[in-house]
């Protein structure tokens, strides 16, 4: 995680389109000046970006089902539920599945565990548009440079490291 940016993800591990399911993970860092202010002597996730993450998975989720042609954006929450405190140094999993697909907007449900003990979870709507030429030209980039989609066992994959330099996210 790369907390100061929003690059919540650290790898998408697993992307199955036609059960609308998505896996990634993600490690919480150590050290962050986010920390410092949540909490003094006592650092810990904020929830806010805990739910950031959620939405993150969700909003990947979106993209692979519509093979990146509707950038989502996050609309609404709804039964966000906070469960245990996330320490810095933490490896998550985090899942988002697909629910409902709407006119312009997916309900997802997604949840972040911690050594398979679920920590929180919410029900997202991720809404969206078409992506720009610009955005696509940059999808299709970050696609040459990254191995996606990779078929196992008829399942979409995409196993490939967010914010590495040769990822282009």
């Amino acid at each position: 995680m790369r907390l100061e940016y929003f690059q919540m993800l650290d790898a998408i591990d697993e992307v199955d389109v036609e059960s609308g399911t998505l896996v990634a993970s993600a490690r919480v860092p150590t050290s962050s000046p986010v920390f410092d202010g949540h909490f003094p002597g006592h650092a810990l996730m904020p929830g806010v970006l805990l739910l950031e993450t959620m939405a993150q998975a969700s909003g990947y989720l979106v993209l692979a089902i519509n093979r990146f042609s509707r950038m989502p954006f996050f609309a609404n929450a709804k039964e966000a539920n906070f469960r245990s405190f996330v320490q810095p140094g933490s490896c998550l999993e985090v899942r988002a599945t697909r629910i409902h697909d709407g006119s312009g907007f997916t309900v997802t449900e997604a949840q972040v565990a911690r050594e398979g003990k679920r920590v929180c979870d919410a029900r997202l709507t991720p809404a969206y548009g078409r992506v720009s030429l610009a955005s696509a030209r940059a999808v299709r980039a970050q696609r040459r440079q990254a191995p996606w989609p990779i078929g196992r066992g008829g399942r979409l994959i995409w196993q490939s490291r967010l914010g590495s330099p040769e990822s282009g996210l």
